[in-house]
């Protein structure tokens, strides 16, 4: 594979060049205004959002109300809208910093992410400039609260599916009528982004205000988590609706639908990676603070191996969000545009689709692995409420549900990939068909290379070949009947998850490393075994997929083919993992 240095790799691409170290950007990278975003936010949380937190879980919706005004008076609302409408216009890492700091409060996070991404962003992306005027400046001062009205009690998944009607009038107007479920902020937002199907069938978003009457909220949800945060149903009847506010077009809310998710997708990766984080700083200085058996449990290698685990993913995943949104900012700085211009920035997020559903999966489920293991190095402390871990497990399990759920994300993952690559948008077919050549033929001599990290660059090249053999095999066997082969695209997934989260930590470690970066050696650690790891569950995906598809002499030829990429030795990782745990001990707090 070849070297990309210099180039911008579209959408996936990951899979089919080697990417340099400086072609990618890493937290360390962070400008000295993205560290005062970071800390104005996470004062905010931690200052005033934090301490009312019982208010917020009994319901206390005046309160929501207030923090989000609060929060528009320090310009979070605004990250990603033009100046002219009071937004701030800035760059796709500062969205991933203020997410990442808003998440210590999970359902005040609830509640900017509707209000914020859900709302606020297709209006910025899709509204027309008067509908723009018309709400903007309101939203983003928290005069009005905004909710996200797409699922309902008989579409989830199947977001087309829906029933909700707009009949048009003779007036051009449209009233619509049907029951959305499980909406963010249901209980007291102003406006709402609404999708309906005009005369039953062209789906379509409008701007739906409370004020326009026949719009009504149902009784809040029982939740296992985000107490703090309202859902309820909305109940639409006959709500009518000026024809100015069509978002978009009539018959095209797919795209108001889908392009938003995009969004939400990474940012919610985003937000999983800054809980994380916290959580891992929890579990360091309970550790060192519990004894047992006269020391304290940080001592114990059992512990040692959770709190080095949990910083191993935590380190996977944030490298790859960054490394997202670097690409957006890339791309985007890339394309001439006029500052206000937002279907360059929409377009750089559909080129990336395929990386956002990889964080929005790969950030939820170490989330929840991170603060299940925080309960449990917490023991019986973990369980009850008198420590936070109780709490964010609860709070944290929604977001394997949140944004399409992770099985919906991981059958678009390889789907989005075969259908780029029968576009000819990436060339996916031709790399397939010559690996294929390349696994059948003689076996190449191993590379020489010993320099530091050169096993795992060797590894992840292995892992990109896995990859490509059985995605073009699944492609080549199921044709356009493919997406009906779902387990085999599961399996496909979760390696080019693997895939993508072991480069960007190798990447983000080779990078530190040529700065001579404080912390490189870390890096360099938490990769290594996050790499030996991720080896071992391609393999053993990749085997399961090819079983799935194969049999008999052509099943046996290509797992010999398979071994061929898989022949690393495996290293002590429970020396890794104890180095790491070391260091956030001591720090008492996530060591990156």
């Amino acid at each position: 594979m070849s070297s990309n240095s210099g180039l911008i790799l579209r959408g996936g691409e990951f899979l089919l060049r080697a990417t340099a170290p400086d072609d990618i950007f890493t937290p360390e990278q962070r400008t000295d205004e993205h560290r005062m975003i970071g800390d104005t936010v996470r004062d905010f949380v931690t200052n005033e959002v934090l301490p009312v937190l019982d208010r917020l879980e009994s319901k206390d919706w005046a309160l929501s109300r207030e923090l989000v005004k609060r929060g528009a008076a320090l310009g979070i609302m605004g990250a990603d809208v033009a100046e002219e409408y009071g937004g701030l216009a800035l760059d796709k890492v500062s969205s991933v910093v203020i997410s990442e700091q808003i998440s210590k409060s999970a359902s005040f996070a609830a509640t900017f992410g509707a209000h914020a991404n859900l709302v606020i962003l297709p209006l910025s992306l899709f509204g027309t400039d008067a509908q723009k005027r018309q709400y903007l400046p309101r939203l983003l001062s928290g005069e009005l609260i905004g909710g996200y009205c797409l699922t309902e009690p008989g579409s989830g998944s199947d977001a087309l599916g829906a029933k909700t009607r707009a009949t048009k009038q003779a007036d051009g107007s449209y009233l619509l009528s049907g029951e959305k479920m499980w909406i963010t902020n249901g209980g007291f937002a102003d406006v709402f982004i609404v999708f309906a199907k005009v005369d039953g069938e062209q789906f379509t978003a409008f701007i739906v205000e409370r004020a326009f009457g026949g719009l009504t909220s149902g009784n809040e949800e029982h939740k296992m988590g985000l107490h703090g945060s309202s859902t309820t149903p909305i109940l639409l009847q006959d709500v009518r609706v000026p024809p100015e506010n069509v978002l978009g077009e009539v018959g095209k809310g797919h795209k108001v639908a889908f392009n938003v998710l995009n969004f939400a997708r990474y940012k919610l990766g985003a937000m999983c990676s800054g809980g994380a984080q916290g959580a891992i700083g929890e579990s360091a200085k309970y550790a060192a603070q519990r004894k047992q058996f006269g020391q304290p449990i940080a001592s114990f290698g059992a512990i040692k191996h959770k709190l080095g685990e949990m910083v191993v993913r935590a380190f996977a995943v944030e490298s790859l969000i960054y490394r997202t949104a670097g690409m957006i900012d890339t791309r985007v700085s890339a394309t001439p545009h006029e500052a206000a211009d937002q279907s360059v920035v929409l377009q750089a997020v559909e080129e990336y689709a395929v990386e956002a559903s990889i964080a929005k999966v790969a950030g939820s489920e170490m989330m929840n692995f991170v603060l299940d293991e925080n309960i449990q190095v917490h023991g019986g402390n973990g369980y009850v409420r008198d420590y936070p871990a109780e709490r964010e497990f609860r709070d944290s399990r929604v977001n394997r549900i949140f944004e399409g759920t992770n099985e919906i994300n991981r059958l678009l993952i390889p789907g989005m990939l075969a259908r780029r690559a029968v576009k000819g948008d990436i060339g996916l077919i031709a790399a397939a068909e010559a690996l294929q050549d390349e696994l059948l033929g003689p076996a190449a001599l191993p590379s020489g290379d010993d320099a530091p990290l050169a096993d795992e660059r060797r590894a992840v090249e292995s892992f990109k070949k896995a990859s490509l053999m059985v995605l073009g095999l699944a492609m080549q066997t199921y044709r356009e009947k493919l997406g009906e082969q779902q387990e085999v695209l599961l399996h496909l997934a979760d390696m080019i998850i693997d895939t993508y989260a072991a480069e960007s930590a190798l990447l983000r470690a080779s990078a530190a490393a040529a700065a001579a970066r404080s912390g490189a050696s870390l890096q360099a650690d938490a990769t290594r075994v996050f790499v030996n790891d991720a080896a071992m569950r391609i393999e053993a995906s990749a085997k399961q997929a090819l079983a799935a598809m194969l049999d008999g002499d052509t099943l046996r030829t290509m797992v010999a083919a398979l071994k061929r990429l898989f022949r690393q030795m495996p290293i002590n990782t429970a020396a890794l993992r104890r180095t790491l745990a070391d260091a956030a001990v001591a720090r008492g707090a996530y060591p990156f």
